[in-house]
């Protein structure tokens, strides 16, 4: 396992491991803004060799499900810096997950009661969970011109609003069926005009973005999360290797941070990802679709193989706040409670013990 402790050069950053900590949505935040409580969650989990947030909607339409932080106001960025100042005190370093949803996404989330938007009318044809109960996705609004220019610019804002909470950086969510994605996705971008159509067309919104992001805040404080061949959200791409090799070599000359790869059973992509991906990778490595939470093992083999220079793990670190050294010794682990994943209180989000209690 020593090759999960090596140190690694990630932008301008050395991270003291290669175990970064993965997005996971928690749906504990209050009015779109976080508290003490996510502060003491993240601190808890500083040992991560970068932590990357859960998704956080970088402008009002770009929620996707309740309960969710923003981070396209100053009272939310004040908030954010309660976080990042609880990581940095335990010696850690966070990234921020920029995530629009786009058609994942239900007026009742906005306050003007808007349809969600997304590349074109295309619903995803699942649902969203609410206090009342589960609701079905509408068909989204299909987004003008004007809409895609102001999505750049809210990414945009939202990275410089994270700069004054004091991330260390952002990832932007390409991945999971959301609204880069969805761009991506031949199913789900059905436009005709300079957005959809050929692969460069469709790559061009998630290129414009970082490109946007990386001028706003630097690119070495950027990163990438994509997942080829998933199906999450109603996604379909027909050919994932074409698609995913015309996005890497468009987002080669930005020299970002890293690009983060979410895999889904699709290890030939990945291999050919890392071979034109000129930067830093990080993987969150499954060999197969119906292969279990990855473990320190499978993390262990991905790095010896070359396939990745660092590994995020996701449900290990809900459950285990002291991560590294419980793979230092070999366990034992904390059992995972499913049914405290989403909203709530600290059961099941900061009273997961420690080795050392």
């Amino acid at each position: 396992m020593r090759e999960l402790f090596e140190p690694l050069r990630l932008g301008k950053m050395t991270l003291p491991n290669r175990l970064v900590m993965a997005p996971m949505t928690r749906s504990r935040s209050v009015d779109r803004s976080v508290g003490r409580l996510t502060a003491e969650y993240y601190s808890q989990r500083a040992g991560a060799g970068l932590i990357i947030t859960e998704g956080t909607q970088p402008s009002v339409i770009g929620q996707g499900y309740i309960d969710t932080p923003g981070l396209h106001s100053p009272e939310q960025a004040d908030a954010w810096r309660t976080v990042t100042e609880a990581v940095h005190a335990e010696g850690g370093r966070i990234f921020v997950q920029l995530m629009h949803s786009g058609r994942v996404g239900h007026p009742s989330l906005y306050p003007d009661g808007a349809l969600p938007v997304a590349p074109s009318p295309v619903a995803t044809g699942g649902t969203m969970f609410t206090h009342g109960g589960p609701v079905e996705h509408p068909t989204p609004r299909e987004m003008t011109l004007e809409d895609i220019a102001q999505t750049i610019e809210d990414f945009v804002g939202a990275a410089r609003y994270a700069v004054l909470a004091g991330f260390d950086g952002v990832e932007l969510h390409g991945a999971n069926g959301y609204l880069i994605h969805q761009f991506l996705a031949d199913n789900a971008n059905l436009r005709t005009d300079a957005y959809g159509g050929s692969l460069e067309n469709r790559v061009r919104l998630a290129v414009e973005v970082a490109s946007a992001v990386g001028d706003a805040i630097g690119p070495e404080r950027v990163g990438m999360r994509i997942s080829p061949g998933s199906t999450s959200e109603g996604i379909g791409e027909e050919d994932p290797a074409a698609l995913y090799r015309t996005l890497i070599r468009s987002l080669a000359p930005l020299d970002l941070a890293y690009v983060h790869i979410m895999e889904f059973g699709h290890r030939e992509v990945t291999r050919m990802v890392r071979a034109e991906w000129p930067g830093s990778l990080i993987l969150n490595p499954h060999r197969t679709a119906e292969e279990p939470p990855v473990n320190p093992r499978i993390a262990a083999e991905a790095l010896r193989e070359g396939l990745a220079d660092a590994i995020s793990l996701g449900q290990m670190w809900l459950a285990n706040p002291d991560l590294p050294e419980r793979i230092r010794s070999g366990g034992p682990y904390n059992e995972i409670v499913p049914d405290t994943f989403y909203g709530g209180d600290h059961r099941g989000y900061t009273v997961y013990p420690t080795l050392n209690g």
